[in-house]
């Protein structure tokens, strides 16, 4: 065979050998592109509400869309670095649809508009409408393309503790208003009957079931399992969805590290659900009122204890939350009359810390030391304001009928005006600081609290009392007889918070 036909041969070969692999991979690409949709891989929908260059160049580029993802990134950064970040929504939004799996640009979309576009307005209503987008971006949208990233489950969770709970933001109770009026209507209480959710007979409780899933993505399943593991909660405060979306992202964790982020998120929760867990009122015009969730200390503990035995860096730090935690129950308990769950904690303290907390330390001893430490000496202004409080949570509770935690407030109100008195009668600041007689401003309080409160519980109030309907002339309010009164307590209201959330 001459040259030039086994030049001819070989290209024909080569030929062959290329048609034959062409039409081998035509076949096997529709198996991976089966396989790529099934698995959620593939997103080619065309972009809306984009420049027509961009939809072009998109379907030309068709694999090269990452490229253009990287380009606007960039772009975006640079807004953002110029405080501009309503143009960065729109361009992280293009990102979003052009590259789905990325989870930092969820999480930086979802953390703008939650954070730094809605403090822009001052209409609570309009930030609202912003902190709400930010979250059902994570929830409806990067958790689609994105059920098994951990960040995703953690920055969503995050919102609910630290935007919405916490109180960082001016608009913070009509934040939580909001979310509990929604949750209202869906759950039909802050303790829902898991049976009637799980395995729903009726046609309402069928519809309560479909909102929840649809349009917002709860599991009662799994919503049951999360408040037997870290409750009773109050599944109308976002205490609740903080903690429940952090133990659904626990069961796609990959690491220890991102194991650790999430028990963060929920011991941190449940510190703020024990600190003002239980939601007494709420009004339409974002009027809400809390109480702490004593019952969930437990879940409380063995969260602390759990971090403190799994993350030996921040060992130290975690310790000394707990320690807070446990002086926080302590005084909680005395203030709602559970005296012996108080000591029971107490012991625990002594035990867990003897270094801080001899064995010889009496409960009375520590809540009198606790009184000092919040109220101070001469701090007139200070005690004017903790003795209000714990009056108002008195006749609060007293008007839904909790006369055991009325007496504790009553008896707490009474207790630190003795005190701050008996350190200054006789003394040269007597007048000048000298404070208002107890019956005097437990009476402003009253009256106040009566002008204020929703006509419904007002009239329950006054029963209570038995003072007059409002037309007719007052009289002087009803003594709460308190138990006798042996030590004090400062308010649960004044708490100070134990443990901040991780700054970002």
């Amino acid at each position: 065979m001459t040259p030039v036909w086994k030049n001819r041969f070989r290209k024909l070969a080569l030929l062959a050998l290329a048609v034959a692999l062409l039409v081998g991979s035509s076949f096997s690409q529709r198996g991976l592109n089966r396989m790529r949709a099934d698995l959620g891989l593939t997103r080619v929908e065309p972009l809306e509400n984009a420049p027509p260059m961009l939809v072009f160049t998109t379907v030309v580029l068709g694999g090269f869309r990452g490229l253009i993802a990287n380009a606007l990134w960039v772009r975006a950064m640079e807004l953002q670095d110029e405080d501009k970040f309503f143009e960065m929504v729109q361009l992280a939004d293009w990102i979003t649809k052009l590259e789905p799996h990325i989870p930092t640009v969820w999480v930086v979309m979802a953390w703008n508009m939650a954070y730094n576009i809605s403090i822009k307005f001052s209409d609570p209503t309009v930030r609202w409408a912003w902190v709400k987008r930010g979250i059902e971006l994570l929830r409806d949208q990067a958790l689609k393309y994105n059920p098994k990233e951990v960040e995703i489950y953690r920055e969503l969770a995050w919102e609910f503790q630290h935007k919405i709970g916490h109180n960082l933001d001016d608009a913070h109770l009509y934040y939580k208003s909001q979310w509990a009026s929604e949750m209202q209507k869906v759950l039909g209480s802050g303790h829902p009957n898991w049976d009637e959710l799980i395995d729903p007979k009726t046609p309402e409780d069928k519809a309560r079931v479909k909102i929840l899933r649809e349009k917002y993505k709860m599991d009662p399943v799994k919503m049951k399992e999360t408040d037997e593991k870290y409750g009773p909660l109050e599944w109308r405060l976002p205490e609740a969805s903080a903690i429940y979306w952090a133990n659904v992202g626990r069961g796609v964790v990959r690491n220890r590290d991102q194991l650790i982020k999430l028990r963060r998120i929920i011991y941190q929760s449940l510190l703020l659900a024990f600190h003002r867990g239980r939601l007494l009122m709420n009004t339409p015009d974002g009027s809400v009122v809390f109480e702490p969730n004593l019952d969930i200390f437990p879940k409380l503990h063995a969260a602390y204890e759990e971090m403190i035995d799994k993350d030996p860096e921040m060992r130290d730090n975690i310790q000394r939350a707990h320690r807070n935690a446990l002086l926080d129950a302590i005084y909680f308990f005395f203030v709602h009359q559970r005296i012996q769950e108080a000591n029971h904690w107490l012991a625990v303290l002594k035990q867990l810390y003897p270094k801080d907390y001899p064995a010889n330390l009496s409960l009375e001893d520590y809540v009198l030391k606790r009184v000092g430490e919040d109220v101070g000496e001469t701090d007139m202004d200070k005690t004017i304001s903790n003795i209000r409080g714990a009056l108002t949570q008195s006749f609060i509770n007293l008007a839904l009928g909790e006369d055991d935690q009325a007496q504790g407030y009553f008896l707490l109100a009474r207790n630190i005006w003795n005190r701050y008195m008996g350190k200054i009668v006789g003394g040269p600041s007597e007048k000048r600081v000298g404070l208002p007689a107890l019956d005097l401003m437990r009476k402003e309080v009253l009256d106040s609290l009566l002008q204020s409160l929703r006509p419904e519980m007002a009239a329950a109030l006054r029963t209570r009392l038995n003072l007059p309907a409002p037309s007719a002339t007052n009289a002087p309010p009803a003594a709460i007889t308190p138990p006798p009164a042996t030590t004090n307590a400062p308010p649960a209201t004044s708490a100070p918070s134990t443990t901040n959330a991780p700054a970002r």
